[in-house]
Formats: C-alpha cells, structure tokens, sequence
C-alpha cells in the first residue's frame, strides 16, 4: 500500500541508537504492554486486546508521522477505554491551543493537563518531535512542559505531536527479544495517540487525517 502511494518507509531502514540495528518493518505494532516502537512479531490478536498502529512515511520529500490505539474485538475494558481517551482529548488540546507565536510548552503544557488530570504519570523521555524531510528532527516535543518556554511556533513549521501513557507507571523497559520494543515496566497496558500537524498563520493544520 505504501509503495503502491508512491511513498516510502521511514521504518525499515531507521536505526537509532535506542534500538537494536535497522528497525526492518514498515509498521509498528504495539500490543497491551507495548507503547512505542513495536516490533512486529508472530501473535495472534485476541477478543480485547489493546492495539497502537504507528506508521511514518515520506512522499514528495516531506514526512509525516501517525499513530492510533484501539481495542481489538468486542469485549472492551473500561480503563483502556478510558486511556485512549485521555490520549485522543491531550492530542486534541495540544492542537487547539497551536499557533504562531506560541511555545512549544504551550502544547506541552496543554497535553499535560489532560493527562496529569485523567491521573496518569507522564514519561518524559519520549514524545513528539519535529518533522519534515526526515521523520524525526528538532525539536523534541515533551507531554509535560511549562507554558510559554521554549522554542516559538511559526507558520511553515511541522511537528508530530503523541501523547502516551501507560496505566499505573511512567517507567519503561526495552524487549529484550528484539531489542526495540518498548514496553510498561508494571505490564501494565498503554496507549499512543500521534498526529502529524503544520503551523499556519492561522493556528494548526492536521496532515495525518483519513481521506474520505
């Protein structure tokens, strides 16, 4: 599907280095205790497992970076209700208040409330960043910050903005399998909501929406 958009993986040949040697998939497929960088592996979805789907991709020389969670099946657990919810309604404030002239810990700040409010611990080694040719680039967007510091948003500018949290912990741990997962250190389940915005004259543009 990728290739047949005329557009290309930001995955598969990605090494940073936090992660075990090239990524080598085009997606990333985070499962309950997964929350960021998932690897793709061998198992079989079940009746209400929570599921992050994270994909980035560049066409026309420009990245764009999205994610979204959601529960497999019918049987659907309050509390990871609940979770994506509180990442989907931090995502949104993040966007509401974005806007030139404003700082970056405008949006963190904004992303914080809802999250800190819902009653979720906020890690803050990861986060949004921004993008462009390539999909990751400064600056570093933290879901925790103060308003009105750091870097001044103008119109042209394209950051991927993605809360997340994790049920009962801020701590993560690294899959030892495969090197790249990222997963609760309670195992407790997760949830990662990402979109991909430009800063306009007139506040924020959402690039990473499904066509209808």
């Amino acid at each position: 599907m990728i290739d047949a958009a005329g557009a290309t993986s930001c995955y598969v040949d990605y090494a940073p280095s936090f992660g075990r040697g090239p990524f080598g998939h085009y997606i990333c497929t985070a499962v309950n205790d997964a929350v960021l960088h998932g690897m793709p592996r061998d198992y079989r979805l079940a009746d209400g497992d929570l599921l992050t789907l994270d994909l980035a991709v560049i066409k026309d020389g420009v990245a764009a970076d999205a994610a979204i969670s959601f529960i497999v099946g019918d049987t659907r657990n309050p509390q990871d209700v609940a979770m994506i919810d509180a990442t989907e309604r931090a995502l949104v404030a993040a966007i509401h208040v974005a806007a030139p002239g404003l700082r970056l810990g405008d949006l963190s700040h904004a992303i914080e409330q809802v999250l800190s409010g819902a009653g979720y611990l906020i890690n803050t080694e990861f986060g949004g960043h921004g993008i462009g040719s390539t999909m990751h680039q400064d600056p570093h967007v933290s879901n925790k910050g103060r308003p009105g510091r750091g870097y001044r948003l103008r119109p042209g500018l394209l950051l991927a903005l993605e809360p997340w949290v994790m049920a009962d912990t801020d701590r993560l741990i690294t899959d030892p399998d495969d090197g790249w997962t990222l997963r609760s250190a309670t195992g407790c389940r997760t949830a990662h909501t990402e979109h991909t915005i430009a800063i306009t004259d007139h506040g924020a543009e959402i690039l990473t929406l499904p066509q209808q």
